[in-house]
């Protein structure tokens, strides 16, 4: 005679409770824990980090167009009856500012995922 068929055994380990460390990693970012608030300084000074060095190219770009002007092949230079410089500082600037912009946003957005997935995993 035989009885009714066990369920096999299955072995818990908490290494496979992949939610364990997500939710305990939250809790300490949102309950500002030592280790929370040290990941939240990673984030800080990662995105200050960003934050200067865009700052710094922007500012290091838009203060040479005056060195540049100061050449005077630049600076007498006409393109469609506009002087070079002004063509630059009212017309070419803004692309570039834009563009700068782009590029800031989506890595500063690249910092918060990371931090996500470090948070996360």
């Amino acid at each position: 005679m035989t009885g009714p068929a066990r369920p096999a055994r299955q072995r818990v380990v908490l290494a496979e409770r992949r939610g364990a460390r997500r939710v305990r990693t939250r809790v300490e970012v949102a309950e500002q824990t030592e280790f929370g608030e040290a990941m939240i300084g990673g984030l800080i000074r990662a995105q200050l980090g960003l934050a200067t060095r865009a700052g710094l190219l922007v500012v290091l770009v838009l203060c040479s167009l005056p060195v540049l002007f100061g050449i005077d092949s630049l600076g007498t230079m006409t393109l469609l009856g506009i002087r070079l410089p002004w063509l630059l500082l009212g017309v070419a600037v803004y692309p570039v500012l834009y563009g700068a912009g782009l590029i800031y946003v989506r890595l500063a957005e690249r910092n918060e995922q990371d931090f996500l997935d470090v948070a996360e995993d």
